[in-house]
């Protein structure tokens, strides 16, 4: 294969996908470290499984073709202050937009709400299973939710001359500067409202995006053709941002991508946090050598059913599973 042909597979490659393996993985597993004792002894006994999980997500894109538009949300196809102003729930916001309009522009917040619910659920039906995948995609899409360029229709500057930079943003700037980062960031807390907490996400990455592309054209005005080498990877040899230059636009950034990710880390722990502990907090040392049946798994899915069927009565549909 010509080395023309390798940059260009590689660059395809890394545009597909989120933070990057790299950096879901950090992010999945530094979120196990937030969680409290009655969790992590659980958490911590699968934190590889949960690490190697995390990129899931993006390998399911390949396959299943609603998976793709649970990465992102462009807010600038709905006017000014998007972020604000659109239906923080699902049926809600499909009784506004329709479905088909919403996935075309993406659904990660509805989405996140989405898999919290299932995580609880997982949670409630003592499916060791079931809550170490949901715990290990819920992680991805939260992380996603942090990167500014997954919140607009001009996610890798194509709009703006500026091709590559989703790649350089999420991948090339962690994988360079990730040891100098601080991943100190306390206890998981308990969420009292999750899709608000996730349209709070939502906007505060968005605030961020117009630093993200106006940085980078500067800088890529003033370094010229130092804007980019060759690095060989194994067998092959890739074209990608210099260090020189990820260097300066990283300092440029003032710690955003630090940011963003220790967000992305704690963020993923009161999710998590907030799921067990809307379960009634279920014993997980108990769960960590117990596989139940599927005879076990169906009884407590019908129970869990007529549970649920109950709680609805009074409560709007949007207050409840979401989408």
């Amino acid at each position: 294969m010509k080395t023309a042909q390798k940059i260009s597979l590689l660059g395809v490659a890394w545009l597909l996908f989120g933070w990057g393996f790299f950096a879901h993985q950090k992010i999945n597993r530094l979120a196990v470290f937030t969680l409290p004792p009655e969790m992590s002894v659980f958490y911590k006994k699968n934190i590889d499984y949960l690490s190697d999980a995390a990129v899931n997500p993006d390998r399911r894109r390949y396959a299943v073709p609603e998976e793709v538009p649970r990465h992102y949300i462009d807010l600038d196809v709905y006017g000014d202050s998007a972020a604000y102003k659109l239906p923080r729930y699902w049926n809600e916001a499909v009784a506004k937009f329709g479905e088909d309009s919403l996935v075309k522009h993406g659904i990660v917040p509805w989405h996140i709400n989405r898999v919290y619910f299932q995580l609880r659920e997982a949670f409630l039906l003592k499916d060791p299973g079931s809550i170490l995948r949901l715990s290990a995609d819920l992680g991805h899409y939260v992380g996603d939710a942090h990167v500014p360029l997954h919140t607009t229709k001009n996610y890798d500057g194509q709009l703006t001359d500026q091709i590559g930079i989703h790649a350089f943003w999420e991948s090339r700037l962690p994988e360079l500067f990730f040891n100098e980062y601080d991943f100190f960031v306390g206890p998981a807390q308990h969420i009292d409202d999750v899709q608000k907490e996730v349209w709070r996400i939502i906007a505060q990455t968005n605030q961020a995006l117009d630093s993200v592309l106006r940085f980078e054209k500067k800088l890529s005005q003033q370094m010229g053709n130092r804007k980019f080498n060759f690095e060989t990877k194994g067998k092959q040899t890739v074209k990608v941002f210099s260090q020189e230059y990820s260097k300066k636009y990283h300092e440029l950034l003032s710690g955003m991508v630090e940011r963003q990710f220790r967000a992305s880390v704690k963020a993923t722990g009161k999710l998590w946090y907030t799921a067990w502990v809307d379960a009634g907090q279920p014993d997980l040392k108990s769960l960590i050598d117990y596989k139940p049946t599927e005879e076990e798994l169906a009884r407590r899915r019908e129970e869990l059913k007529k549970w649920r069927e109950e709680r609805k009565v009074g409560v709007r549909e949007h207050e409840g599973e979401g989408r």
